[in-house]
């Protein structure tokens, strides 16, 4: 269910309103307008860090261009909350990439990089000039989703765009180094992966055990340093 909304509360804003739609009775869904940008995902964040402590909300989860809120009890007036959503939305300031720099080494291709060949096909590079590009680049997580301690990384160089596999990998190991169209990310799972594996990280995304589970939080900032080549 979309619920359609008046134009933005202020006079004079041009900005269009981030869409809200309902999940059953507990769930809300809250999409930034426009096309995906940094900016629009600090927005996206500093949305999710104000509405987190508002009555009634159990959960903000910050995804990709949006925040699901999931609520205690069905919200007793819906048009109500989502004016008061859209309110912010035109107001709130985002909130900038400014969390920890993770530094993560990588053994690039080998037999856990097995898609580093069609990467570099399809980029028209030699693998090692693949491996230079995705290892000189700098990434922003901007949201920590999929699976536990999964971190969607955006930064990635255009030149080693790959799209995602229409056939998963059945068994992708835990660690992968993968791209997934625009974006980088470290496999968290040994699980089917419709990324595209280009070396292998031994750092832990997630431990359940520590008090910050998750290695990854939005707004973290990652860098990928070459371990060792294997071609």
């Amino acid at each position: 269910m979309s619920i359609n909304q008046p134009s933005a509360p202020f006079v004079g804003t041009i900005e269009k309103n981030p869409k809200i739609s309902l999940i059953g009775t507990l769930a809300m869904l809250v999409e930034a307008p426009g096309e995906f940008d940094l900016v629009q995902q600090g927005r996206i964040w500093a949305l999710a860090d104000a509405v987190s402590s508002w009555p009634n909300v159990q959960e903000a989860v910050v995804g990709v261009t949006n925040v699901m809120l999931a609520f205690e009890q069905p919200p007793a007036d819906i048009d109500m909350l989502s004016a008061s959503i859209i309110e912010l939305w035109h107001r709130v300031p985002g909130r900038k990439a400014d969390g920890k720099l993770i530094e993560i080494p990588v053994v690039y291709g080998g037999e856990l990089g097995f898609d580093l060949p069609a990467v570099a096909k399809r980029a028209g590079q030699s693998e090692r000039e693949v491996i230079r590009i995705h290892s000189e680049g700098e990434y922003t997580v901007c949201a920590v989703a999929s699976s536990p301690g999964f971190g969607y990384l955006h930064g990635l160089d255009p030149r080693i765009y790959m799209p995602r596999k229409s056939v998963p990998s059945l068994n992708m190991r835990a660690g992968s180094v993968t791209i997934g169209g625009m974006q980088t990310g470290v496999a968290v799972l040994t699980s089917p992966n419709g990324w595209n594996a280009i070396g292998w990280a031994s750092i832990a995304m997630f431990d359940p055990s520590s008090e910050q589970p998750s290695l990854m939080l939005p707004g973290d900032r990652v860098k990928f340093r070459i371990d060792r080549i294997e071609l």
